[in-house]
């Protein structure tokens, strides 16, 4: 009897953990159904588990997700594709309920379950849920059906075929904007299972519907599919059926539209290809940058570069570059930023004489921006320039900002132009850096804020690495050691990292001369975290510094420290010379 009762075990669990009123048993237990499928077999899960399914879906939310999830991968434990039609029960009834993320859930379950299904399964099961989901009487069904269309449409016979795209049709029209707006969502993904020959009739009345719906959500839903169509289209129909949508949605009375526009714009334009876009949408484009709300001149100002390219560039410094100038000095902080973000771009696509005339004066009005993103935003692009114009005249007009900059109020603008350093001395060479920036760069060793203390160390490394050893020797390394002597033990343990990091592009003879006498002398000094410090560099020194050094000097002041009364300088202490014992040992 034992036998006969035991498959019957897992359903009653199932059967009793869903009914329970603690909502983590039932959720434990839905995510647990391949599991019980796999003990019921795929006859029983067949008859018994997706039936019972199908008629427990009144639960909470969470419980109904997992559900959903969980079906979208029961194929195999139903016995296959030629079996998964048992599936779309429970989940139609899903589509159905009020939560959107659990009708979304159940219609990607959905897809992905119907694009395995055999043609002819699609035709005789899918395509009637599609049907029935459509004409739905509660609005949430019919909004889950337009995202199914895609799957059920090629398989169909051609009567059904127009059945679904006058259906799809009806939706597009529906009463309900909800319906509406998931419709002109899926468009795109419908369109593109859709033959050449209807798409141009009735998938574009379809569209043209959308594009003049009186709520804002939906017509923002269709400037998507704008780009999604034009893909598919000709490009004389393109020309033809979409240009004119957008220029009309760049003219929008809705914001909201015209953002969703400057957002898409260079997808839109790829839609369209170039010849068009140089006339109609570059008189749309120039709209939208001079915008009334700041949100679509943020929108149109962030893809400036990016239409550009697109343009001839007398094309762009005629219409786009005044629109350029005016958004540099605009009343809101953010557009700026955004212009500010890629305008650097913009230098290789104008050229290098409208770089010099019309941009540079825009690039030194948002260096100087009161806003430090804008200023940011700025520094971290300023290579792309450098390419077309060349370093002299980036150095004669723009450095004076930058060095202004280096000594900005805000930090991050101050470690903005630290980072960008290297890069800079590279392409002005040793003379020029050494006149403009060098005092700067052991200036920040002694910046209040750790972060750009920690940068202008690690900053000077890159430098000797840059300039080499000897021009370290005399540029860097008597400015660094002087610092040794500040007053305050913040700034010397900056000077003991400087050491630490520069001591192995010096190597060991200028090591050994000139960065380990302070260090050593740094260990009689009064503050702990200074010896536990030096006890950290002396043990990053260890593979530089020959072994006779090790023993003579090293040691002898590791050992000292390993007898501090401070508890983290003889723990330091100790991990030195255990370092150096580890040295000697391999040897």
């Amino acid at each position: 009897m034992a036998m006969i009762d035991e498959p019957l075990y897992p359903i009653a669990v199932l059967i009793d953990e869903l009914k329970n009123e603690d909502i983590q048993l039932r959720l434990n237990s839905i995510r647990k159904l391949s599991t019980i499928a796999r003990a019921l077999g795929e006859e029983r899960t067949r008859k018994e588990l997706i039936p019972f399914l199908s008629e427990n879906n009144d639960d909470e939310d969470e419980v109904l997700l997992a559900m959903a999830e969980e079906l979208g991968v029961f194929i195999p434990y139903v016995g296959g594709v030629e079996h998964a039609h048992v599936l779309l029960p429970p989940l139609e009834t899903l589509c159905t309920v009020e939560e959107t993320c659990v009708r979304d859930k159940a219609v990607e379950s959905l897809c992905r379950i119907g694009a395995q299904m055999k043609e002819s399964d699609i035709v005789d099961w899918f395509a009637p849920v599609v049907k029935r989901l459509a004409a739905g009487e509660w609005f949430t069904a019919r909004v889950s059906s337009c995202g199914l269309f895609h799957i059920a449409y090629p398989s169909a016979p051609e009567q059904l075929k127009a059945e679904l795209r006058t259906i799809y049709g009806q939706l597009c029209q529906d009463d309900m904007p909800m319906v509406r707006r998931a419709a002109a969502s899926n468009l795109g993904k419908f369109a593109a299972t859709v033959e050449q020959s209807h798409l141009k009739t009735e998938i574009m009345s379809i569209f043209d519907d959308l594009t003049q719906d009186d709520q804002d959500s939906v017509r923002l839903l269709a400037v998507e599919g704008c780009a999604a169509l034009g893909k598919l289209l000709e490009p004389q129909d393109c020309a033809a059926h979409i240009l004119p949508v957008i220029v009309n949605f760049s003219q929008d009375k809705s914001w909201r539209v015209r953002y969703m526009v400057a957002n898409q714009l260079y997808e839109l334009c790829e839609a369209v290809g170039t010849e068009p876009t140089r006339g109609d949408l570059v008189s749309a484009y120039v709209r939208l940058l001079c915008d009334n709300e700041a949100e679509v001149r943020i929108a149109a100002a962030g893809k400036v570069t990016k239409f550009c390219k697109i343009l001839n560039p007398q094309i762009a410094i005629e219409h786009i570059l005044p629109c350029v100038k005016e958004l540099s000095t605009d009343s809101s902080q953010h557009v700026r930023s955004a212009l500010a973000s890629v305008i650097m771009g913009m230098a290789p696509v104008l050229g290098k004489d409208a770089t010099i005339e019309q941009l540079l004066p825009i690039f030194l009005s948002l260096l100087k921006d009161e806003f430090p993103d804008v200023r940011l935003n700025i520094i971290s692009k300023l290579d792309q320039v450098n390419q077309v114009i060349g370093i002299d005249l980036l150095s004669q007009s723009l450095l004076p900002a930058i060095v202004e900059l280096a000594e900005d109020r805000y930090w991050r603008v101050r470690l903005a132009i630290i980072e960008y350093i290297p890069l800079l001395a590279s392409q002005l060479g040793v003379g020029f850096f050494d006149d403009k920036l060098g005092a700067l760069c052991i200036q920040w060793l002694e910046d209040k804020v750790f972060s750009i203390r920690d940068a202008a160390a690690n900053n000077l490394k890159r430098l000797a690495e840059e300039f080499g050893p000897e021009w370290a020797m005399q540029h860097i390394i008597p400015q660094v050691l002087e610092k040794i002597n500040n007053p305050h033990y913040l700034y010397r343990m900056t000077t003991l990292q400087a050491i630490s990091l520069l001591a192995p592009v010096m190597g060991p003879d200028i090591t050994c001369q000139q960065l380990l006498p302070v260090v050593i002398a740094s260990s009689k000094d009064r503050v702990p975290n200074m010896k536990f410090n030096v006890a950290k560099v002396l043990q990053s020194l260890v593979p530089i510094l020959d072994q006779s050094v090790v023993e003579k000097a090293v040691k002898p002041c590791l050992v000292e420290l390993s007898e501090d009364p401070d508890v983290d300088v003889r723990y330091y202490a100790h991990q030195a010379l255990r370092a150096c014992d580890q040295m000697v040992t391999p040897s």
